[in-house]
């Protein structure tokens, strides 16, 4: 008997259920939907007509995280323009820049050192260096943040991190999804990957005035579907040319962020990102079997670590760098440690690939740790920095460099 509404409508109410156990808790949500997927699956029981396996409802699922991955890159467009990154200025470029170089560098290092094949190295550079702009935003807001010196600097290095890792995806999925093995050939696919995105944006900021008019639509329905339709198209053909299709959804969001419609679209949008991305989660949990992840315990804690250390010198770097004080700019590597959706749709890309199964589970385990410690950092961050402070004593410092300057002037 076929009971795939049944499994899904099982499959949201663990996601609800997750959902209400992590506001209780007042804690990040992503944790909490990735281990209720976790817990069920393939390895969980049946009772009855409740068969918490998912096995006939696997593929709709997939298929339904598929396209929360498409509304979260989507809205995340929305959120961020080209105009916006020109506007953030050169401490911002220079703190991206920073942030990126240190932790990249160590990604690879670690993926060598843990004697992993260079395509899966690339792959676990990618999970390490991008922070979770959904966990880092929640974070700020709840902790009211906002309005903090460093906060602008935490802002600037997502909008940053959003544009490397459009780039980095359309580099490597043109290298592991396309199965190009020669330097020519990877070079041939990037470039097609990168001449894509790039066509793309400055055709369709060329095109804002006719977006403008095709998408003056009264009706909400029309309107969405015209949406949708756009959305996608869009994503679906940037997987045929070898550019995975949520680099397709940020590429569309980019375009219609620069219409007259944005606000509206992003309103209308924002329940089906939350609908969809909390499947999305769901999906990914589902795919890991639990008793697996011992294999990638080690792996997922060395990565930590190297995070950790590296998420903090970058974050002093680039935020002295802007003329922040030492508390300001610890408060930077703090707040953007947790990991999320972007190092598990990396994951995903690898998995596509027909690369190391090991991937998987690590980037669950990974993701999950830092998505628990990155919020417990943030909170407790003027303890960390008392605690450091003790040692280093930059305060002690900065006085002295002051009164020395005082004295000379």
């Amino acid at each position: 008997m076929d009971h795939v509404v049944l499994e899904l409508g099982l499959a949201v109410g663990l996601v609800a259920l997750a959902g209400l156990l992590s506001t209780k808790l007042r804690f990040s949500v992503i944790p909490f939907y990735i281990l209720v997927g976790m817990i069920v699956g393939p390895h969980a029981p049946k009772f009855g007509n409740f068969d918490f396996r998912f096995i006939e409802s696997a593929e709709l699922i997939e298929l339904l995280g598929r396209m929360g991955v498409l509304f979260l890159l989507f809205y995340l467009g929305l959120e961020f323009s080209v105009g916006r990154l020109i506007k953030a200025g050169k401490s911002i470029a220079v703190g991206g820049t920073i942030y990126i170089a240190i932790n990249f560098t160590l990604g690879m290092l670690y993926g060598f050192l843990a004697g992993l094949p260079f395509q899966e190295v690339l792959v676990l550079a990618g999970i390490t260096s991008i922070s979770s702009s959904a966990i880092v935003a929640k974070v700020l807001i709840d902790l009211k943040r906002t309005a903090n010196a460093e906060t602008e600097m935490i802002l600037g290095i997502i909008m940053f991190e959003d544009i490397f890792l459009a780039v980095y995806i359309s580099v490597l999925s043109g290298l592991v999804l396309s199965g190009a093995s020669s330097v020519g050939g990877v070079i041939l696919s990037a470039g097609i990957a990168l001449g894509f995105m790039l066509g793309f944006i400055i055709l369709g900021r060329l095109a804002t005035p006719l977006l403008n008019k095709v998408f003056n639509i009264r009706s909400n329905e029309l309107f969405l579907l015209a949406v949708f339709a756009t959305l996608f198209i869009v994503a679906g053909f940037s997987e045929t040319i070898h550019v995975a299709e949520a680099i397709g959804a940020l590429l569309v969001g980019l375009v219609l962020a620069e219409t007259d419609h944005m606000k509206r679209i992003e309103h209308l949008i924002l329940p089906f990102r939350d609908f969809f991305g909390a499947l999305f989660f769901f999906s990914f949990g589902l795919t890991i079997n639990p008793f697996e992840l011992l294999d990638a315990f080690w792996l997922s804690i060395g990565a930590v670590a190297i995070t950790l250390f590296g998420n903090f010198l970058a974050g002093m770097l680039a935020g002295r760098s802007a003329g922040l004080s030492h508390k300001a700019s610890s408060n930077i590597g703090l707040t953007i440690v947790s990991r999320g959706e972007f190092s598990i749709i990396l994951a995903n890309l690898g998995k596509a690939g027909g690369l190391m199964q090991l991937l998987q589970p690590f980037a669950a385990l990974y993701v999950l740790i830092l998505a628990i410690l990155g919020p417990i950092l943030t909170k407790e961050s003027k303890h960390v920095y008392r605690f450091l402070n003790a040692i280093f004593r930059w305060e002690q410092r900065s006085k002295k460099r002051t009164e020395a300057k005082a004295s000379s002037s």
